[in-house]
């Protein structure tokens, strides 16, 4: 069970790696990662598919993690992105405690947590 949440955990990291910084990738390797990643073929599918060997995918998805990840690491892009979202979450839920809870004390969070992401853009 470890092992699936773990795998999935992995997956969507990528996709959301490819998702903001896969353009920045050259056309042959944007290719190979989403036909792996996003299409979930086998290297050995897309080693025949792209005339290329397995071990040849093996290292070009190494490399485009690589990239990636390296994006990510100088521009933040999909850390704010969930940065964000968790906090557009809580707004959610602070609207629909509405009902439960004294108006100036949810607008008084909600706008406590508009301005954590007017900082983080």
């Amino acid at each position: 069970m470890i092992a699936k949440v773990m795998q999935m955990e992995k997956f969507v990291e990528q996709t959301l790696l490819f998702d903001f910084y896969g353009e920045l990738l050259t056309e042959h390797q944007r290719m190979i990662y989403e036909d792996v990643v996003c299409n979930d073929l086998s290297y050995s599918e897309v080693a025949q598919m792209q005339g290329i060997t397995r071990q040849g995918v093996h290292d070009m998805m190494k490399r485009c993690n690589k990239i990636l990840s390296d994006y990510e690491s100088k521009l933040h892009l999909v850390e704010r992105f969930l940065s964000v979202k968790e906090k557009v979450q809580q707004i959610k839920n602070l609207a629909e405690q509405r009902e439960e809870r004294e108006v100036s004390s949810l607008i008084s969070e909600i706008e406590r947590i508009s301005d954590e992401i007017l900082e983080e853009l």
